[in-house]
């Protein structure tokens, strides 16, 4: 499990931003541990911190600890991860601004086997920052947005083996969204929606799987999905010219319905696949448009293992997600929301025994559905490298290289972002 969460963290952090910029494993350096401790800190340059079209470049630095809790029982493995983060940035006190970013990230996972056919895992995340995937990553607002952002991400899943070859997954997912900019009223709105009305929700989803062992390396599955997003902000979004109505942040409430099928296998013992593919219905059942949208949905991923401690990694995912454009057309129809297509890769190479390199790229292209900006798109391209050095045990050293480039059908979007950072993290 352990492993599990290290790839997935390895895939979203070096896609976002300096702050979740790839680190160390640091659970490698103290594997046999039940509680760990260590500390990073790191020189960067950033060339563009506020992610605008007109850049502005900073010096800083970053230092970040962590407290981990591994523990393994007899039928139940717990695991708690905090991480604190501060950034500095030189500019920002040249210009008379706060030079400080702060960021929290805690993380909970807890699996436990009742018997030989019914296992339970939950956990939990849960995210303070101002980078846009560290929030979201799907990356709904594609901007640094200053404030005590928070996101809370909480999954519950059973699964139950039924015969020897027919099993099911019942699963919950909970996801809570809190943007610090608000204040949007009727008086204001000429001056732009703010995030909170935009983009404070709750996301909820609920599934069911049938899975058929059909070979003793292939899973089979059908599923079902059932999702609910209820907007929260209670502010003002957009105004109708022609009925002289405000649209309010719950305008956006959508219920969305997933058919999918799919398989889990191992071709070779160092190589596997799981990929579901179908569809999603969403409904936007409080739009005065009474609007919709059917769209293919996918989650696909390879994993290959080619050297002990090298592996690579290659995914697609195809959704919906929330956006914080709203921009309404003639008629009155704002924005209601995203279709996405995701490509990720990364390759984690042992060039030594103590050196390690990474590379990792992300691309998100996203078309919008509704209002003015109906079709046009985004097109979000990250890469992150980084190359990391095993001292001693308790001590590596590191430096990398961060790309992030938005390219947008909307005027002002746009923005390019380069950093190159260098340091050292300590664990015990």
């Amino acid at each position: 499990m352990k492993k599990l969460f290290v790839s997935v963290g390895i895939i979203a952090a070096g896609t976002a931003s300096l702050q979740a910029a790839y680190a160390p494993d640091v659970n490698a350096m103290t594997a046999s541990k039940v509680w760990s401790v260590s500390g990073t800190l790191r020189g960067f340059y950033d060339s563009n911190y506020q992610t605008t079209t007109q850049s502005k470049g900073s010096w800083g630095f970053e230092v970040s600890p962590e407290v981990d809790l591994n523990l393994a029982l007899q039928q139940t493995e717990l695991g708690v991860r905090y991480t604190y983060g501060m950034y500095y940035y030189q500019e920002r006190e040249n210009l008379g601004q706060y030079p400080i970013d702060q960021t929290h990230q805690a993380d909970l996972w807890l699996d436990h086997a009742f018997n030989e056919r019914w296992q339970a895992r939950a956990t939990d995340s849960f995210v303070i920052g101002q980078e846009p995937e560290l929030i979201d990553p799907n990356t709904s607002v594609a901007t640094r947005t200053d404030g005590n952002n928070v996101r809370n991400t909480a999954n519950l899943s059973v699964n139950t083996l039924w015969t020897r070859l027919f099993s099911t997954q019942l699963a919950y997912a909970n996801t809570f969204y809190d943007y610090q900019n608000s204040g949007t009223t009727t008086a204001n709105l000429n001056q732009g929606a703010s995030l909170s009305a935009l983009l404070n929700r709750i996301e909820q989803d609920i599934s069911l799987d049938l899975q058929w062992e059909v070979a003793p390396e292939t899973l089979a599955f059908i599923g079902g999905m059932f999702g609910w997003a209820d907007y929260t902000g209670n502010q003002p979004i957009s105004f109708n010219t022609l009925t002289t109505q405000y649209y309010y942040s719950d305008t956006q409430n959508n219920n969305s319905y997933y058919v999918y099928v799919g398989i889990e296998r191992t071709m070779l013992a160092n190589l596997s696949f799981n990929g579901r593919v179908g569809f999603q219905y969403t409904d936007f059942y409080n739009s005065p448009e009474s609007s919709s949208s059917t769209t293919p949905y996918a989650d696909i991923s390879v994993i290959y293992t080619y050297l002990p401690g090298s592996y690579a990694q290659l995914g697609f995912t195809q959704t919906q997600n929330a956006t914080s454009q709203v921009q309404a057309q003639n008629t009155g129809q704002i924005t209601m929301n995203q279709e996405s297509s995701t490509t990720y890769a990364s390759i984690n190479h042992k060039l030594t025994p103590k050196l390690l390199g990474t590379v990792i790229g992300r691309w998100q292209h996203s078309i919008y559905n509704g209002g003015a900006y109906n079709n046009l798109s985004d097109n979000y391209y990250s890469l992150g490298l980084n190359l990391s050095y095993t001292i001693t045990p308790h001590l590596s050293a590191e430096a990398g290289y961060n790309l992030d480039n938005v390219s947008s059908q909307i005027p002002g979007n746009d923005y390019t972002r380069n950093r190159v950072y260098m340091g050292i993290t300590a664990a015990y």
